[in-house]
């Protein structure tokens, strides 16, 4: 039996999509395992995590040796235990006899600058590291806010929306209960609390672009690619996600909704249709070779893309750890290909691998 494990920081993440895999795992003859990454111990390298029992439909306690298919789905923060982990997973990513499903992307600033030299950069926004708080504010212009997040961030945290309102200095941010703003009056204070927020983290600086509907809702539409059964890329679905009237972003963790794609567009005339699904088209087509171009292997990523009041198209993330909610939300006869897609690819890169087996063997026989 092949076996498949899946990473995660906190067992409690994710629990009913893990669960689905695992229930279907042994249909592929694929042995499912569940651990957090510090739970390797370091002498002998078994792993104190769970094993998916299918005779009983449920998750058992189970001391393993390292899966022979890892699928990395761990969201590292700041804190000293995401750092742990962190670690432990780049050490498991450069073993030869552990492969990862994917193999993840780089921060967001390491990714702009790769996508800029390829014929993605036209969808890209003009993206610049934050190096000083001083240099930041001296930067702001009346009516050109700028937008300040994390170079590593993900679910949209740690936004933050910067205007040069007059003499002020206006800062917004979405939390899931709502928005808070706050407006600082003398510039040194803006600095003093701008140092604060970037002492620990790296942050980057794009331009503010307005992506809100007629509503004031800002949306944008993630797309869902995944590579299939023989190793080819694929779109799973794509829907569009709503934020709160006059917020910063659409994530569904920061209380956005979803809406499904074709009730979207259905309210553009036929040429912006066609305008828009051509160059969502360009995109999907061209983004996924661009980066395996340059970097290791994925097997899935969610694109979000913002749509500008003047038809303009942006690239606004690429995340490849990518959730699955605005899919099943808005497709959800899509459910089954979600749940199988990991195991399918896995089953893959399995085959592929003894055969690689059987081809070495066979020269060295000849030799």
């Amino acid at each position: 039996m092949l076996s498949f494990g899946i990473m995660t920081l906190n067992k409690r993440n994710e629990k009913s999509y893990f669960l689905e895999l695992a229930k279907r795992a042994n249909k592929y003859g694929i042995d499912c395992f569940r651990f957090v990454p510090s739970d390797i111990n370091p002498i002998s390298e078994k792993i104190s995590g769970d094993f998916f029992n299918p005779s009983l439909g449920e998750w058992e306690p189970k001391e393993f040796p390292a899966p022979d298919i890892l699928y990395d789905r761990c969201f590292y923060g700041e804190d000293p235990h995401s750092k742990q982990c962190m670690s432990i997973v780049n050490w498991l990513k450069a073993r030869d006899d552990i492969h990862f499903l994917g193999y993840g992307l780089p921060n967001k600033l390491e990714l702009y600058e790769l996508l800029s030299h390829s014929s993605i950069s036209p969808y890209l926004l003009i993206t610049d590291p934050f190096t000083s708080a001083e240099k930041f504010i001296k930067s702001l212009r009346p009516d050109q806010p700028l937008i300040l997040k994390p170079a590593s961030g993900s679910q949209g945290q740690g936004i933050y929306y910067i205007e040069k309102a007059g003499k002020d200095i206006l800062v917004k941010t979405d939390k899931k209960d709502g928005q808070i703003a706050h407006c600082f009056e003398k510039p040194e204070k803006a600095v003093a609390w701008l140092n604060r927020l970037t002492a620990k983290r790296q942050y980057l600086i794009q331009p503010y672009v307005n992506l809100s509907n007629k509503e004031g809702q800002p949306y944008d539409i993630r797309i869902l690619l995944q590579k299939d059964s023989k190793g080819t890329w694929k779109e799973i679905g794509r829907g569009i996600r709503t934020g709160k009237n006059g917020g910063i972003i659409s994530n569904l963790s920061a209380g956005g909704t979803n809406i499904s794609f074709n009730d979207w567009i259905a309210a553009f005339p036929s040429s912006m249709q066609n305008y828009i699904c051509e160059e969502l088209n360009e995109i999907i087509n061209t983004l996924p070779a661009v980066l395996e171009n340059k970097l290791p292997p994925l097997f899935e990523m969610g694109i979000d893309i913002g749509v500008g009041n003047n038809g303009s198209i942006w690239i606004l993330d690429v995340n490849s750890k990518p959730g699955r909610k605005t899919v099943l939300n808005t497709q959800p006869e899509k459910r089954e290909e979600l749940y199988t897609a990991p195991l399918l690819y896995a089953k893959y890169l399995a085959d592929n691998r003894q055969n690689e087996r059987r081809q070495d063997h066979a020269k060295t026989v000849s030799n």
